[in-house]
């Protein structure tokens, strides 16, 4: 059975490079299901049962994940399989059998403009030191984003560049910068010692996969304050969001020194989400907020309930609300406006605000706007 079990999986990825789709879904009982431009479809393969999907799973599966799956029931890692395609694969367990689902990571780096990236990133990401973070739902994008970021340094700045990830997706060739890519359980043990590594390497920018405990955010705190730029990760979907649930995740006599420490340490969060583009493929919905003097001071003082009438009026900063960006896309023919309103902060206002346009009445601060002046800022 070995022998198959390698042969179907190369047969399957090579389906899932053809019709370009982002998943391959595995399960007992269960023809192959493939995810395109968003949406589920059945392969033309036979049912599986749990010695074709086992079969799988060892056909590709490193002893080490193999060994954690028994242990916890579920493994993460990456392959590389033919020119040069690679993919991300999350093992599990469920109803007693193995279950499997392969992400493909893009084997090309996207350009900013591709991806529809706000302008203030560029100003951002070249700052001495501080912490940026993206957010949005797991498969919002926010590796492709990231990647886009460290690639356009890598282009156009010597840096040393350190990343901690689990698994490494996106491989860089070192162009302008220096990179060294660590993986979490293969190279250091966890997120948290990996920082507390990397500020021993000389690093100019570190980026931490995924901050998902206080010690991780705080060691990524403290390394933004201490002349590094640090890009992190957090499950949010807006940035007032984002500021809460990194300070809630300290106890509460903490809560304060962290408030105090972020509104310093804190330069931008970007928010995402995909959206299915018109007539197909997707294209992502962002929140851009930066941290101006007057953001820190509500960071500081607890009022990140006055964060979004913040961005709301940070335009010339480059600032703008998720809402914005999906009236854009739906105003500009590129997603339709169910689509829109269902990924909306404020539905019922968005909902409204889309109606007055389809009457024909955009009011002129509406229009879309690309160019932010390029405020030369302080870097403190």
């Amino acid at each position: 059975m070995g022998v198959n079990g390698t042969v179907l999986i190369d047969k399957l990825l090579h389906t899932v490079i053809q019709l370009k789709a982002s998943d391959l879904h595995i399960s007992v009982g269960q023809t192959p299901l493939v995810r395109k431009s968003g949406r589920m479809r059945k392969l033309d393969v036979k049912e599986l049962d749990s010695d074709d999907t086992m079969a799988l799973m060892k056909s590709i599966t490193p002893d080490r994940n193999q060994q954690e799956l028994q242990e916890h029931g579920g493994t993460d890692f990456a392959i590389e399989f033919v020119d040069g395609y690679r993919f991300r694969v999350a093992v599990f367990k469920q109803r007693g059998s193995v279950g499997m689902v392969l992400r493909r990571i893009p084997s090309q780096f996207l350009t900013f403009e591709q991806i529809g990236m706000p302008e203030a990133i560029k100003r951002l990401i070249t700052r001495p030191r501080g912490l940026l973070l993206v957010t949005g739902p797991t498969g919002s994008g926010k590796t492709t984003s990231l990647a886009s970021m460290l690639n356009f340094i890598n282009d156009n700045y010597d840096r040393h560049v350190i990343t901690l990830e689990d698994p490494i997706e996106y491989f860089h060739k070192n162009k302008k910068s220096l990179f060294n890519q660590r993986e979490i359980g293969v190279d250091v043990g966890s997120f948290k010692e990996g920082i507390r590594r990397a500020l021993r390497m000389d690093p100019d920018m570190i980026l931490v996969g995924e901050m998902r405990d206080l010690e991780t955010i705080h060691a990524a705190i403290e390394a933004a304050e201490t002349g590094h730029i640090v890009f992190g990760t957090l499950h949010t979907n807006s940035a007032s969001s984002t500021i809460n649930r990194i300070i809630d995740v300290f106890p509460q006599e903490a809560q304060d020194q962290i408030r105090t420490q972020l509104s310093t340490a804190l330069i931008g969060v970007l928010s995402q989400t995909l959206m299915p583009k018109k007539p197909e493929g997707v294209v992502a919905a962002y929140e851009m907020m930066v941290v101006t003097p007057a953001i820190a001071n509500l960071i500081r003082e607890n009022k990140t309930y006055r964060i979004d009438s913040s961005i709301q009026t940070g335009r010339k900063d480059g600032m703008f609300l998720m809402d914005e960006s999906l009236f854009n896309l739906w105003k500009n023919g590129m997603c339709d406006k169910e689509e829109c309103l269902l990924k909306a902060q404020k539905p019922s206002e968005l909902a409204a605000r889309i109606a007055m346009a389809e009457k024909g009445l955009f009011e002129d601060e509406d229009d879309e706007v690309t160019d932010f002046e390029d405020d030369e800022d302080d870097d403190d």
